[in-house]
């Protein structure tokens, strides 16, 4: 069976296709691909690291983050769920 295909918004799908297979959800594997597609992969990657751990982070800050990437049923979550949803998003 042939493999699904990513959809018109993935401008890297190589770059998408192997994020998926290390497991990241489709919205953070789509963004990723589509800012590397942007500009060089590697300075992608070093645009990253800017932001504190979100162990360092408050609970609001959290709930900001959630809120901004579209977390489902967030307002719920204590702070060590919303760690692990915002890392796994």
């Amino acid at each position: 069976m042939p493999q699904k295909s990513p959809g018109p918004s993935v401008k890297d799908k190589e770059q998408y296709e192997a994020l998926r297979r290390e497991g990241n959800s489709k919205e953070k594997s789509a963004r990723i691909a589509n800012a590397s597609a942007a500009s060089s992969r590697s300075r992608v990657g070093r645009r990253g690291g800017r932001a504190g751990t979100y162990d360092d982070m408050s609970k609001h800050d959290l709930l900001e983050r959630a809120r901004r990437v579209g977390i489902p049923g967030r307002s719920k979550m204590n702070k060590s769920d919303l760690i692990r949803a915002l890392r796994t998003h």
